[in-house]
């Protein structure tokens, strides 16, 4: 404070001296030469003095840009100039942020639940089966990958999303050839797999999974813009899917000789016999029962959580294109506050459910052990819901929440059948 009050001062003595020292000059011309180092000097420190006045007026400036008051470090990151490496990302990065790889959780995850949930049903498991699933989901969920950046492509959405394949690539009509092209691949494998098990409603539930990606993203729906995308995701990812999956690998088709037609029902399957020239085709159609019901429920969670989390760092672009995803409504705070309601209710969803026996108590055990994981997404999107670079990690957590949750689901599953004393699922409906 001493310094901008000390500066009226110091110009005006200073000019004064300056100007009894000219005076003194001409009277006494003998002493010229000592005058004129003397004014020298004199000038010398008033540009000295000019320049650090100077450079505290600057300093001070700057100084009521930053949170000094605040306590977290992270407040400056929203400083100009804070992520300037942010434009200076490799070519390599921005390829591996477009694949997206850890994003293909959402098709192994359910898969594995579902064959998870029909081993523990019926001791069998299908690999050739698992595997052909496996690549059709794959296919699948690379289609809504690709073919959501051409859609928010066209919108303006992915305008400086640098990592959005349209961008990368540069050419919108192959980008969408090549995703409608990976989903024609993709629904003939599970088309395959479903007549190979001789189960049409697994292949009906999948149309309906894939239906919801694409009323969820494409023309003329687009769901997601309304902020409906969160329940679609649940749906397909959840009910859909995975109990798509339990019905095409818990079902079987043998061809053995039969003098006749026999009709069978027993607990664990439902025997239909076509009499074909002499040879009896049996198919083996899964009962439905608490387990396969209650496990799609919180795989949907896990999945749905990954979707919501990924719209935290782009609120002001959804916004700026009229996308009114659930956080451009609600707002990134309110939105932190879901994101611990939903990951309350996962855990005290998978306790309930485990002590009405719809789940093994293994599986719920193994489950609970992936709780540390879950507080992690909660304290991480609670510190930095305002701070979009950083948030953007937060459906990378999720996504490992997602998985470790889902290998803990499937684990325990699976060890139920594995123990001496096995878990027997109430029977639901056939």
């Amino acid at each position: 404070m001493l310094m901008p009050m000390a500066m009226p001062v110091s110009n005006s003595s200073m000019l004064s001296g300056v100007k009894n020292l000219q005076t003194h000059m001409t009277r006494y011309p003998g002493v010229v030469h000592s005058s004129k180092q003397s004014l020298q000097f004199c000038c010398n420190d008033r540009i000295f003095l000019e320049k650090t006045c100077r450079t505290h007026s600057e300093i001070k400036q700057r100084c009521r840009c930053l949170p000094l008051n605040s306590k977290n470090k992270s407040d400056y990151s929203a400083l100009p100039n804070a992520h300037e490496d942010e434009a200076d990302v490799s070519r390599a990065t921005l390829i591996w942020r477009a694949i997206k790889l850890p994003i293909y959780s959402v098709a192994l995850v359910p898969l594995s639940v579902g064959a998870a949930a029909a081993y523990l049903q019926t001791g069998t498991f299908s690999t050739r089966r698992y595997l052909v699933l496996l690549v059709s989901s794959v296919l699948i969920i690379t289609w809504l990958n690709l073919s959501n950046d051409v859609y928010d492509f066209d919108t303006g959405a992915d305008k400086n999303k640098k990592e959005s394949v349209v961008n990368l690539v540069g050419s919108r009509i192959g980008t969408l050839v090549a995703a409608y092209s990976l989903l024609i691949f993709g629904f003939i494998g599970l088309s395959w797999a479903s007549v190979e098990a001789g189960n049409m409603r697994a292949i009906l539930l999948l149309t309906c999974a894939v239906i919801c990606g694409y009323i969820y993203q494409c023309p003329p729906f687009r769901l997601s813009y309304q902020g409906l995308g969160e329940p679609l995701c649940f749906a397909a990812f959840g009910p859909f899917a995975t109990t798509a999956f339990y019905l095409l690998l818990g079902s079987a088709r043998l061809h053995i000789l039969l003098d006749k037609n026999v009709i069978a029902l027993n607990f664990y399957s439902l025997i239909y016999n076509i009499n074909l020239g002499g040879f009896n085709s049996e198919i083996h159609y899964i009962p439905l029962t608490g387990t396969i019901l209650s496990a799609p429920l919180l795989v949907g969670l896990t999945t749905t959580l990954i979707l919501f989390c990924s719209h935290f760092h782009q609120v002001e672009g959804d916004l700026a294109v009229g996308k009114m995803s659930p956080l451009v409504r609600l707002g990134t705070e309110t939105g932190s506050v879901i994101v611990k309601v939903a990951v309350l209710t996962l855990y005290s969803l998978l306790v309930a459910l485990g002590l009405c026996r719809a789940l093994p108590l293994i599986c719920s055990f193994l489950c609970a052990l992936t709780l540390p994981m879950g507080k992690l997404v909660v304290s991480y999107v609670e510190a930095n819901h305002k701070n979009k670079w950083k948030i953007f990690m937060a459906k990378y957590y999720c996504v490992t929440l997602h998985t470790l949750f889902g290998v803990a689901l499937v684990a325990g599953l699976v060890a139920a059948r594995m123990l001496t004393i096995r878990h027997v699922p109430k029977l639901v409906f056939l």
